[in-house]
């Protein structure tokens, strides 16, 4: 299965993503398409073996759009904001005459002494004009007509044309019967086209500062570096670099790529990248990641990742595919786009139709409720509440150390009424110290040679903290062989020709070596929060090992706040009851899964998932990935790693707690936000129609101009993007 991204130009309301998302899907070997409303940008997966990119681009071109280059992420948006910009100004420039002679007889003001042919030549002349600058509308429009898909432009073209042919059949007849008692209303056309250019060009812009978050991180990318090659310094371009690479960065430079530091030291500043505001000291051996700012000192970096591979790329790739992806919430919004367009066309038509055959109104009165109705409905308001919300949020988050992967993540992330904590490395530090060591015959030393040698080969947070105690003790280490990691137990070796086997009680009473000599330093330990390994030398528990990994300092607070927030607060880990228990207790965590094995926490997961919770597990992204997949949104603490970023839904690259309650008031932010666009889009629409029919006609005599409804429906979907642009004022 292959993924490819692509940019679609012409997309003018909802109803074109879903005939492109409909076609596009039931062709071959297409296994899904996502088209964002906002971006234009379209992601798609399918299988190259049974269809071609150039065949599917094929058949969105035969539909009338157009694909873009996508290199630059922004110069598409810029370019088309820049041509609705020319098309506003050249279409009210010349649509001006044609207002001003409207007024004039409207209000008999005798500010032209035209005759009715001359003014009527004239407007028609320059409505024809105005209508060629809009072609795009007009062939979109038509060739969606055509094939029975109409959307925006259809309903804008028909409109339009209605307005304008009338006015030519009412010229016509004036010219060649005499009949001077009818008007024409090319200025109808006209001004429908000045407010809905004008409407494109400002929803343009607005959608363009949705993505200003987004336009900020590609911006951090430096364009050079100063490269060291044979002690010598050479200015290249960052795409010229190359792992293994040396690079020389000044204070006050941007750090141009991810790397190691191999000479200097310096204060760094990565709010670019964490969120965080306080620089971070680095020294020799450190990583550094490009994008941030280098304060102090003067740094000489061993370059370790490029390109796409670096930590602001993929950040950036991240939020690209969460602006692709839709929420849930965008399935209801997607369903009633489907059948806005033939229902407002069979509802202008009916009122057409009652008007001018039921009720008996002229010709005029019914084409002008007709072409009202057509024009004052505007689904462009339903398809820009969701996505651009989405799109602001997202970035929102970005700048500060929260990446949301999908549109999914960020609607649930508040939805969820269970939070699911691992233990170790999550509301601990992940930094387990020995605190205590305890030997059966008081050799305690051999006890830690023992264990640390047998250790030595593993990767566990324990294992360091054994290995870690042996170094500062200065114990020798003695070769370890047949060496075996017992999954949810601990480890087995042959040391100094002793069969050594280390790990909790389930591994011992599996083993059938009996512990019960340290039984009750074992439950004293465990009550105090410490994790307990016992040691056992050739069948026989020869000693104990205490292991203490402190809590995080806001550990406390945040268990705290979510509890405040309604949400149920689950503690998992594989350690044994007494040791959950004792730090669940210090956390004030009511709930705990104890001596759950790594394999098992998805299990743990479905099952409350089974009870109807919607479930955010939280962890660090390595062992905890079968759970954080199965969670409904899966929250990482990490730096960017690529385990981390491809784990769960939200990564919390600044590695705080208190970013999960940022997380959860950003996700409320946003679907309130959401909310709130989407109310402002059904409640345009019901009173527009309202009005657009006549049905209030009878009782205030008001009949909504066709240019009154364009202009409305035109600052219907600016209001709907500036609103969503207001998320910016969230303080969390």
């Amino acid at each position: 299965m292959v993924s490819r991204e692509i940019k679609i130009g012409k997309i003018d309301c909802t109803s074109c993503i879903q005939k492109i998302e409909k076609v596009v899907s039931s062709m071959k070997g297409v296994s899904s398409i996502s088209i964002n409303f906002a971006t234009g940008k379209a992601f798609i997966s399918f299988n190259s073996e049974e269809v071609r990119l150039e065949e599917i681009l094929s058949k969105i071109k035969d539909l009338g759009y157009t694909i873009e280059e996508n290199s630059d992420i922004f110069s598409s948006v810029d370019k088309e904001i820049k041509g609705l910009r020319n098309r506003f100004f050249a279409t009210l420039i010349l649509g001006m005459p044609v207002i001003v002679m409207a007024v004039n007889g409207l209000f008999n003001l005798s500010l032209f002494n035209l005759s009715f042919f001359t003014s009527a030549v004239i407007q028609f002349v320059i409505a024809t004009v105005i209508m060629v600058i809009n072609k795009d509308l007009y062939m979109t429009g038509l060739k969606n007509l055509i094939k029975r898909n109409p959307n925006m432009d259809s309903l804008i073209e028909i409109g339009t044309v209605a307005a304008y042919g009338y006015s030519i059949f009412i010229f016509l007849s004036v010219v060649l019967f005499k009949n001077i008692t009818q008007s024409v209303y090319f200025e109808s056309a006209v001004m429908i086209l000045i407010f809905v250019s004008l409407g494109k060009y400002l929803e343009g812009v607005a959608k363009g500062k949705t993505s200003d978050s987004l336009r900020k991180l590609v911006n951090l990318k430096p364009k050079e570096a100063l490269l060291i090659l044979n002690n010598t310094e050479k200015m290249i371009l960052v795409e010229d670099i190359k792992i293994g690479d040396i690079v020389l960065i000044k204070p006050g430079e941007i750090i141009p790529v991810d790397g190691v530091i191999i000479e200097g030291f310096s204060a760094v500043d990565e709010k670019a990248i964490t969120g965080e505001s306080s620089p971070v000291e680095k020294t020799l051996g450190d990583l550094v990641v490009g994008a941030t700012l280098n304060k102090t000192g003067v740094l000489m970096v061993k370059v370790s990742r490029v390109g796409s591979e670096t930590t602001i790329s993929k950040i950036i790739k991240t939020v690209e595919g969460a602006l692709n992806s839709k929420a849930p919430i965008q399935l209801l919004a997607d369903k009633v786009s489907f059948y806005f367009i033939p229902t407002i066309f069979s509802i202008a038509l009916l009122s057409f139709l009652v008007w001018f055959l039921l009720i008996g109104e002229s010709l005029s009165f019914s084409l002008t409720v007709f072409i009202a109705v057509l024009i004052i409905s505007c689904p462009c308001t339903l398809g820009l509440a969701i996505p651009t919300a989405i799109m602001v949020g997202t970035g929102m988050g970005a700048e500060r150390g929260i990446l949301v992967k999908n549109g999914k993540a960020l609607e649930l992330a508040n939805k969820a009424n269970v939070i699911v904590f691992d233990k170790t490395g999550t509301l601990t530090e992940g930094k387990p110290k020995i605190n205590e060591i305890i030997s059966l015959n008081g050799k305690e030393k051999q006890v830690l040679q023992l264990a640390a040698s047998t250790e030595k080969n593993s990767e566990h947070p324990l294992a360091e903290a054994i290995v870690n105690k042996a170094k500062e003790d200065g114990v020798e280490l003695i070769k370890a062989d047949k060496f075996e990691a017992i999954p949810g137990g601990g480890i087995s070796a042959i040391v100094d020709n002793k069969f050594v086997l280390l790990g909790n009680q389930r591994l011992m009473l599996k083993n059938n070596i009996d512990t019960s000599f340290f039984d009750k330093d074992i439950i004293r330990l465990e009550e105090g929060g410490n994790t307990v390994m016992i040691l056992s030398i050739d069948g026989i528990a020869s000693g104990i090992l205490s292991v203490a990994d402190s809590l995080k300092e806001n550990s406390f607070d945040v268990v705290d706040k979510l509890k405040k927030l309604g949400k149920e607060v689950i503690m998992i880990t594989g350690d044994n009851k007494r040791v959950a228990e004792s730090v669940s207790n210090k956390l004030g965590i009511s709930g705990f899964l104890a001596e759950v094995l790594p394999q098992e926490k998805a299990e743990r997961i479905k099952e409350l998932q089974k009870d109807g919770k919607i479930v955010c597990m939280v962890g660090d992204g390595i062992n905890d990935a079968p759970a954080l997949a199965q969670s409904d949104v899966g929250i990482v603490l990490g730096s960017g790693t690529d385990i981390a970023i491809e784990t769960g839904d939200i990564i919390l690259i600044n590695d705080n707690l208190d970013s999960i309650i940022n997380t959860i008031n950003l996700s409320r932010g946003v679907f309130n936000k959401i909310k709130q666009n989407l109310f402002l889009a059904f409640f345009y629409n019901c009173i527009g129609i309202i009005f657009a029919t006549g049905s209030l006609y009878s009782v205030t005599g008001w009949l909504l101009n066709p240019a009154f409804a364009a202009m409305a429906m035109a600052f219907s979907s600016v209001s709907v993007v500036l609103n969503s642009l207001l998320l910016k004022r969230l303080k969390y």
